[in-house]
């Protein structure tokens, strides 16, 4: 076991009390800031122990780990991280959850990202199967006719990136304009995906998942959810270096709703700080969800913008770069307030 110690930030502060409490040394800077935490649970993997402590009394022989959680994320896909980045969702499908259909003819699709752009998306990310719990499976040659037009489309307006498992379109998606690859596999799917994006020495996003779409439900036991995900991103993180692909170059994103329930999902999101433990910048995936629903009592997936919002706002006070949306303008209002709340 590679993460055999974890630190989960706690006590978090933002702004000038932030500022202040890194300056008199009561609390440190999460993910290079500029929010900051002033407690961490420390969490030893091996025998199950936890404890919480000021950030002062970490032991000496956790600094490496602390290492991992303090330091500022890289640039990504040519990206500062300044501020969250906000990834809008394209489905060009017939059968995606939210939006199915919606956009499935080309000109339809490229309407929508441009309009997207306008709005504020700093990347577009397009899709062409969908990979929600029995969803149809297709071929590559389906999935590039169905995305490769709207593609070369964009490409000149927004970075671009592909939502697809499979290598063969990753390498098309690539060659028509997309710089970005987002696996929900984490580059399992596909036995040639991970040269793939060694090649190409693109950006790729790495997603938690246990199993396929059509099995992951049935894949939902953990010991401890938050902890087990970091654990499995980790051994993702490590095959995709063994293939050559820069750790720079990796985001992780916790797959909300992937392998886990409702409880499950909102677990993890509660505990996000956890994801620095890796060293990479996070994206999260969690819009219109049925977490949201669940939590919200709202069954369409459409109604559930406000606690999209809402999700999107907590996750941008606790250092995540990146949220994967599909309402773009509402978004990127959000996060500009909570900024101006926490700067």
């Amino acid at each position: 076991m590679r993460l055999s110690r974890l630190i989960e930030p706690l006590g978090l502060l933002y702004g000038r009390a932030a500022v202040e409490a890194m300056d008199d040394g009561s609390a440190l800077p999460l993910a290079g800031g500029p929010a900051a935490f002033s407690l961490a649970r420390l969490i030893d993997r091996r025998t199950g122990l936890a404890r919480i402590v000021p950030v002062a009394d970490i032991p000496g022989d956790w600094q490496t780990v602390m290492q991992r959680i303090t330091d500022a994320r890289p640039s990504w896909a040519g990206f500062s991280g300044s501020r969250p980045l906000v990834m809008g969702i394209l489905n060009v499908t017939p059968d995606s959850f939210s939006d199915g259909g919606d956009f499935a003819a080309p000109d339809a699709a490229i309407a929508a990202g441009l309009a997207m752009v306008r709005a504020g998306a700093d990347i577009i990310d397009i899709g062409g199967e969908s990979t929600r719990p029995g969803a149809t499976v297709i071929g590559p040659a389906d999935e590039q006719a169905r995305i490769l037009p709207v593609i070369r489309a964009l490409a000149p307006y927004a970075a671009i990136s592909v939502d697809t498992r499979n290598a063969a379109t990753m390498q098309a998606a690539l060659v028509a304009g997309a710089r970005i690859i987002n696996d929900v596999s984490a580059l399992t799917h596909d036995p040639a995906a991970r040269r793939v994006a060694a090649e190409a020495h693109c950006p790729v996003v790495l997603m938690h998942m246990r199993g396929t779409p059509a099995t992951m439900t049935a894949l939902s036991r953990y010991a401890d959810v938050a902890c087990d995900v970091v654990e499995e991103l980790e051994a993702s993180i490590t095959a995709a270096e063994a293939a050559g692909i820069a750790r720079a170059n990796i985001v992780v994103d916790p797959g909300i709703g992937f392998a886990k329930t409702a409880d499950q999902s909102i677990a993890v999101m509660a505990r996000l700080p956890l994801l620095f433990n890796l060293g990479c910048s996070v994206l999260l995936g969690a819009s219109r969800k049925s977490f949201i629903g669940q939590a919200a009592g709202v069954q369409a997936p459409k109604d559930r913008l406000p606690g999209s919002l809402a999700v999107h706002g907590f996750a941008a006070t606790v250092g995540v770069s990146a949220v994967r949306v599909h309402d773009v303008a509402e978004t990127v209002q959000a996060l500009r307030i909570i900024s101006a709340l926490t700067a």
